[in-house]
């Protein structure tokens, strides 16, 4: 494996992963920012008030995104499998 390779296998190996993570990680920044701006407005300083809604978001972010991320995973896991021939 040249370092070229090890390099481009690093960097797909990343974007995979914040494609993966990116709904789920969205969804609680977007909440966490408009309860924030809630509690910043209405000067409420309950902790449960801010997690209990972001995890809540969360949650539904990944059951609607589910099919996509196990596609994406399992489509990176078969071309990093299917590449190894080449590699060597």
């Amino acid at each position: 494996m040249t370092p070229q390779q090890a390099i481009e296998l690093g960097r797909e190996a990343l974007l995979t992963t914040l494609m993966v993570g990116a709904p789920v990680l969205l969804a609680g920044l977007i909440v966490g920012l408009a309860i924030g701006l809630f509690q910043a407005l209405t000067q409420i300083q309950e902790q449960t008030i801010a997690f209990v809604p972001k995890i809540v978001a969360m949650l539904v972010a990944l059951s609607l995104t589910l099919p996509w991320v196990v596609a994406m995973m399992l489509q990176y896991a078969h071309d990093l499998i299917a590449g190894i021939p080449g590699r060597l």
